[in-house]
């Protein structure tokens, strides 16, 4: 029963879908485009690779080194949610999770470090970072390929944007992390070998995983380190958590068919996109029911402005955690006690100040 109850999010999809399914049944084509299978396929192949990683104590010695070369949890703090920032900008917001919060976390299992802080900054910074770039995260990827426009002018248009998230990204980190020193607790400090070989295979075919989720070859990528790792780490396959795919599954289905019933369309056809303020608050609010990767799927037929769509599906990616999946992947990584709650204690108030401040912004430059 616990073991449910810590599955609610699987089991709410998964009722959606099914709900949805018997009111508004549709062809089986239409559930193999809303399950995304390449997305799914990409992130089965990013948790075997890093789940490679942690099992050969990669993760363990890198987090006694970076403690050991810091002094404050301030300055340590900051270091980590800036790396996970930057990371999403050339490694997609994802890989940059699936990076930096297994570290984080193997350093609060040796110090005093406010773990679950520091994971809802990091869920923030992925979504400041990625938005600088066009291959930042799909919603990004999508206007860029979709708008034929040149990298150097997407990331251009982008950057003040941008700016205003790092800026109040930074200003929150410093107020809300805590001044005091490292403290260290050696009797956990793990003390294993560290399994060089693993360790250094892991990390080529997480290389190679992001490499061909470049290429849209993730199925490709996926099915090849499922068969590497049954045939030389089988151990490490039995501890991957296969039901976050799951439940990325429930919601891809349950949020794709949300957004194709037919009185949504109706309600969106009678809103005039072509007014900035109306798709800046739409692409938003949008972004907080169905996340924003669905909603840019539903608004990009809408406007001829892929900008002004980018910068305000990106913003809609603070808020409620559906608004960006990264915020699940960073939470459901973390798997720290009230998690959640957390989270929306800071980012709802992070989207109310940083919306319309980007939006001033956004309209002053432009």
């Amino acid at each position: 029963m616990k073991k449910l109850q810590a599955e609610w999010l699987l089991l709410l999809f998964a009722a959606l879908a099914i709900a949805l399914a018997l009111l508004d049944p549709q062809p089986l084509a239409k559930y193999r485009h809303w399950l995304q299978l390449p997305t799914l396929a990409g992130l089965m192949g990013l948790l075997i690779a890093i789940q490679g990683i942690r099992d050969s104590g990669l993760v363990q010695h890198a987090a006694v080194a970076l403690v050991a070369r810091t002094h404050s949890l301030r300055s340590l703090g900051l270091l980590l949610v800036s790396a996970t920032a930057l990371l999403s900008m050339v490694l997609t917001n994802d890989v940059s999770l699936f990076l930096i919060v297994p570290l984080t976390l193997a350093i609060g299992n040796i110090s005093n470090l406010p773990v679950l802080r520091v994971v809802v900054l990091e869920a923030l910074a992925v979504n400041a970072g990625s938005t600088l770039s066009p291959i930042g995260n799909p919603q990004n990827l999508l206007l860029w390929q979709h708008s034929s426009m040149p990298f150097l002018h997407f990331v251009s248009a982008m950057l003040p944007t941008a700016f205003v998230m790092f800026a109040l990204l930074a200003g929150f980190t410093l107020l809300w992390l805590p001044r005091e020193r490292i403290e260290l607790t050696p009797d956990r400090i793990d003390g294993r070998a560290t399994s060089n070989r693993l360790g250094a295979w892991s990390t080529v075919a997480l290389a190679g995983m992001v490499l061909l989720m470049e290429y849209r070859q993730a199925p490709l990528g996926a099915a090849l380190l499922l068969v590497l790792f049954a045939l030389l780490a089988r151990a490490s396959l039995a501890r991957i958590d296969w039901l976050l795919l799951l439940t990325f599954a429930a919601i891809f289905v349950g949020l794709g068919h949300v957004a194709e019933l037919p009185w949504v369309r109706q309600g969106l056809d009678r809103l005039d996109f072509s007014q900035p303020l109306t798709l800046y608050v739409g692409g938003i609010v949008a972004s907080q029911l169905i996340s924003n990767v669905p909603s840019t799927v539903l608004l990009l037929d809408r406007t001829p402005d892929a900008i002004a769509l980018a910068v305000a599906v990106n913003v809609g990616g603070f808020g409620l955690a559906i608004g960006s999946l990264a915020n699940l992947i960073a939470l459901r990584l973390a798997k720290q006690p009230q998690g959640l709650r957390l989270f929306h204690l800071v980012s709802i108030p992070f989207l109310l100040v940083c919306a319309p401040l980007v939006y001033l912004t956004w309209r002053w430059l432009g």
